[in-house]
C-alpha cells in the first residue's frame, strides 16, 4: 500500500473511531416541568412531613454503551415548598436550610452503577450548607426513550435516598425528638441537546 494512500486510511480510521466513542456520550438538560424533589420526615413520632423545591436546573452526561455518565443538579433552597407559607419560612430560616445564606444546595455525580442496561445507582456528593458529604442515589425505575412531543431522546427515572440532616450541621429538633433522618426522592427526566 502507497505510504500517503496508507497514512490516510489510519487517519479515516482514528477519525471514525473517534466519532464512534463521542457519539455515545450524549448531554441531556434537566427539563423543570418533570423533575422534582421532594423529602419526606417523621414529624414526632404521629405523621410524616412531606415537602419538594420548585426550582432546580441541572445536566447530565450520559454514555449508555461506556456506562457512565456525570450528573450536576442545583437546587434552590428558598424555593422550598410544603402547600404552608409560615412552615416554608421556618425551613428557609437559620433552623433548617438558612437559604439568605446559602441559596443552593447541589448534588455532583461522577459514578453510574448499573444493572444490565439500566442506571441503578448514582454516586456523588451533596453540598448543603456549605459542607459537602457522600450520597448514592438509588434507582426504583430508569428509562431512556424516544418522547413522542419532542422528538428527541429522553432519559430519567426515580431516585430515591436517605441522609441524616445532622451530617451537614442541620441540627435545628434533635434535642427535642425530631428525626435527624430524610427522605429523598428524586423524579428526574433530562432531555438530549
Amino acid at each position: 500500500m502507497p505510504k500517503t494512500l496508507y497514512t490516510t486510511a489510519v487517519a479515516a480510521a482514528i477519525g471514525a473511531a473517534s466519532w464512534a466513542a463521542s457519539a455515545q456520550s450524549a448531554t441531556y438538560v434537566i427539563d423543570p416541568t418533570h423533575t422534582f424533589v421532594t423529602f419526606e420526615v417523621d414529624h414526632l413520632g404521629i405523621s410524616t412531613n412531606r415537602g419538594r423545591f420548585d426550582k432546580k436546573e441541572g445536566t447530565v452526561q450520559f454514555d449508555r454503551a461506556g456506562k457512565t455518565g456525570k450528573v450536576e443538579l442545583t437546587i434552590d433552597t428558598a424555593s422550598i415548598n410544603t402547600g404552608t407559607a409560615q412552615f416554608n419560612r421556618h425551613l428557609q430560616s437559620k433552623d433548617f436550610f438558612n437559604s439568605a445564606e446559602y441559596p443552593s444546595a447541589k448534588f455532583v455525580a461522577d459514578q453510574f452503577r448499573f444493572d444490565g442496561d439500566k442506571v441503578s445507582e448514582v454516586a456523588g456528593t451533596l453540598t448543603l450548607l456549605g459542607q459537602t458529604h457522600p450520597v448514592v442515589l438509588k434507582a426504583k425505575r430508569f428509562n431512556c426513550t424516544q418522547h413522542p412531543m419532542l422528538k428527541r431522546e429522553v432519559c430519567g427515572g426515580d431516585f430515591e435516598t436517605t441522609i441524616q440532616r445532622s451530617r451537614w450541621g442541620m441540627d435545628y429538633g434533635l434535642k427535642m425528638g425530631m428525626a435527624d433522618d430524610v427522605k429523598l426522592l428524586i423524579q428526574v427526566e433530562a432531555i438530549k441537546q
